[in-house]
């Protein structure tokens, strides 16, 4: 960063830390213990896709890595706004395992060039009473956040709170809460 873009207000954007996602089964165990919400194993990656072959080859061989088995443990859809989740299903009991897939797809996609095309990775979780919670890392700030979903365009903002302050120790935690978006409908909740 130069001096004309410290006078005119530009800042250098924050470098991505994915291995902030490897964070997430300690955060998930305080969850447990202190929330009584466990993973449901399922978690995605989501990311506005790019034209062209290389970008189609990339995605092709995220998806062949992480389904080297019978069963198949990923699956890409398109949501209403045009950006494409990779779902990832592992047993509930292997968080880490999890967790390693999401990693594997958002430094798979990076290292290929299509940093920028990355939004966020998304772990779901639920609780004894059917409540919903996801923990959300956002790419371009390093920084997770809770979205607990309550019905159509419901959000449970309490729940939401509760467990920023529960995970503040465990995740780095997004202070701005205008960049807690909503991601209604996204795969893995």
């Amino acid at each position: 960063m130069g001096i004309w873009d410290a006078l005119t207000g530009r800042s250098k954007p924050v470098r991505a830390n994915l291995d902030a996602l490897f964070s997430l089964p300690s955060a998930a165990i305080t969850l447990q213990t202190a929330a009584a919400f466990t993973a449901t194993g399922i978690g995605s990656v989501c990311y506005r896709a790019a034209e062209g072959a290389a970008f189609a080859q990339a995605q092709q061989d995220v998806v062949t890595l992480l389904d080297n088995d019978d069963d198949p443990d990923v699956e890409r859809s398109t949501d209403s706004f045009g950006f494409t989740w990779l779902l990832a299903r592992q047993s509930p009991d292997d968080l880490s395992a999890l967790v390693t897939d999401l990693h594997t797809v958002n430094t798979s996609l990076e290292a290929q060039g299509f940093g920028p095309s990355l939004l966020c990775s998304l772990v779901g979780f639920t609780d004894p009473s059917g409540r919903r919670l996801g923990l959300v890392y956002l790419y371009k700030q390093g920084t997770f956040y809770p979205f607990a979903p309550q019905g159509p365009q419901r959000r449970d903002n309490l729940l939401e709170l509760q467990v920023r302050d529960l995970l503040k120790d465990d995740l780095p935690i997004e202070p701005q809460l205008s960049r807690w978006m909503p991601l209604w409908g996204a795969p893995g909740l």
